[in-house]
């Protein structure tokens, strides 16, 4: 799976390289995200601008990571959400607790640090 990690002021980002985001490649994404919360980083932006679909796995996997980060006192928030992607996040209702962002430096503002 293609991700990277940078961090920018106390705010880990997370981008995704791939188009389709689902099953077989949660392994991957969630060691990363879970790697970043076991390092003690508590804002973490995943960046999905280049995502066009992903399935309700995925779906699944960020709300798994969005309760371990809530737990642990931190946030986790999503930017450059393409339509359909959007569309399955409102539909599922996981935007009612991921904060969906526009764009990345919209995102990285709204953590405050």
């Amino acid at each position: 799976m293609n991700l990277t990690t940078e961090q920018t002021g106390g705010v880990s980002i997370v981008r995704v390289a791939e188009t389709r985001l689902t099953y077989p490649m949660l392994g991957d994404f969630s060691s990363t995200v879970n790697g970043l919360i076991s390092s003690g980083k508590r804002e973490i932006l995943i960046d999905l601008a280049q995502v066009t679909y992903m399935d309700s796995a995925t779906i699944g996997c960020l709300m798994d990571l969005y309760r371990q980060i809530s737990v642990a006192g931190g946030h986790l928030k999503l930017s450059g959400v393409q339509k359909r992607v959007e569309t399955m996040l409102k539909m599922t209702g996981a935007q009612n607790f991921i904060e969906i962002h526009a764009d990345e430096p919209g995102a990285v503002r709204s953590f405050g640090v």
